[in-house]
């Protein structure tokens, strides 16, 4: 992958140097356009059920605590039977959305021995109120509105690896405050980078932001 989100705006600001410098180009600008071309690529892959296999992409929280809430909060109003259901006591940055749902790679405990299932709350209430669930010693999650819920557990914390679409270091319990965001890695493997730098490039040339100089330039930017 682009090792850190400055690398990958230095990247393509070098690039557009070649066509002409605009000192109010700022990075900002850059990094915005580089982020909506990586989630675009990245639901892409998704598609092709490719994304999941690149443990590097993921950010990992190793102890999000939970608290207890009652069922109408959870959106599981609907279970017959006497039911703890536990939630991320933050709200963590919303994951990007894939073609399947949102992309969590796993929720597990804390020590990573117990693996969860994604699912949705209408489809655990089924589930839960079906004859045979007794019998049903798996643990699932569901993700709405920026939370984690968690039926049937009695846990203090979970484990959440995730592409997130937001900044999740003040959920780190090992981060760095004073990390800046340019020191930070961004998340597009080296095999789509090149095309996203290709797509930022020209919508900043096109939209105007950077003058070309001329039809010459334009086609020397991609050689």
């Amino acid at each position: 992958m682009a090792t850190t989100v400055g690398d990958s705006i230095s990247r393509v600001r070098n690039v557009l140097k070649a066509v002409k410098e605009d000192p109010f180009l700022t990075d900002r600008f850059i990094y915005s356009i580089i982020l909506k071309y990586g989630k675009t690529l990245l639901k892409r892959q998704d598609d092709l059920n490719q994304i999941m296999k690149y443990q590097s992409l993921f950010e990992v929280l190793p102890c999000v605590e939970l608290i207890e809430i009652d069922k109408v909060e959870a959106c599981c109003s609907g279970i017959k039977s006497k039911c703890r259901i536990m939630r991320t006591k933050e709200k963590i940055p919303p994951p990007l959305e894939g073609s399947y749902g949102p992309l969590i790679r796993n929720v597990t405990s804390i020590d990573s021995s117990i693996e969860m299932i994604s699912t949705y709350p209408s489809t655990y209430v089924s589930l839960s109120n079906s004859t045979n669930f007794k019998y049903n010693k798996s643990k699932y999650f569901w993700y709405v509105d920026g939370h984690l819920y968690f039926p049937n557990i009695d846990w203090d914390a979970v484990r959440i690896e995730a592409l997130f679409d937001g900044d999740v270091t003040h959920l780190k319990t090992d981060a760095d405050p004073c990390t800046l965001i340019q020191d930070t890695f961004f998340r597009i493997p080296d095999f789509l980078f090149s095309e996203v730098e290709q797509y930022a490039i020209k919508e900043i040339l096109t939209s105007g932001q950077i003058p070309a100089d001329g039809a010459d330039d334009n086609q020397n930017i991609f050689r």
